[in-house]
């Protein structure tokens, strides 16, 4: 091991590599907000699904991973808060708890948390590793995305799956791959500094 990440402590996530101090993990958590707020902006509708695919849940799911579960969690939190609060950074400028959309915003603060904690195990550091937590992540926002979309678009179990969860995997698995590739490597060029 490098002596870039020779002094981090067992546990860390890459934000551990940034010299300790309040003022970067309040800086961690507001950035972690906005660019989840901004990657929801990155938006295409798809044909019969009141849910667009967006950068959001990429941005999500790096952020826990790459703050841990605690900072992660804040910055999801964060964003979902100021977001109900009426700031319009949810998907397509939306703001508000009203969207159908809105269970998927509260999948990724719980994701946030799963992705980091698995982080703090070691999970983003290899290729392997990192597809699973993604996955797992991905799984833990549809796990309460779309049960919200099914009560507040009264539609049947099947029919929100169908809608809210089928057409967004070959784009989710996407994501997945960009961050199994993205993390590792960030961790790999930290060992050689």
């Amino acid at each position: 091991m490098s002596t870039a990440t020779a002094g981090v402590r067992p546990g860390a996530v890459l934000a551990d590599l940034l010299p300790t101090s309040r003022v970067r993990d309040v800086a961690l958590v507001l950035g972690g907000a906005v660019l989840t707020g901004l990657a929801a902006q990155l938006s295409i509708h798809v044909p019969g699904t009141p849910v667009p695919v967006t950068g959001q849940t990429f941005a999500a799911l790096l952020v826990g991973t790459a703050l841990g579960v605690r900072r992660g969690l804040l910055s999801l939190a964060l964003y979902a808060l100021v977001g109900v609060a009426g700031v319009p950074w949810f998907a397509d400028g939306g703001s508000g708890a009203g969207a159908v959309s809105f269970g998927y915003v509260l999948g990724m603060v719980l994701a946030s948390a799963v992705v980091g904690a698995l982080a703090r195990r070691g999970a983003d550091r290899s290729p392997l590793r990192m597809a699973g937590t993604m996955i797992l992540g991905e799984a833990v926002i549809y796990a309460v995305g779309v049960p919200y979309l099914a009560v507040t678009a009264h539609m049947t179990a099947s029919a929100a799956i169908a809608a809210g969860l089928t057409p967004f995997l070959i784009g989710d698995a996407i994501k997945a791959a960009l961050a199994t590739g993205l993390l590792p490597t960030a961790w790999k060029l930290a060992d050689k500094r």
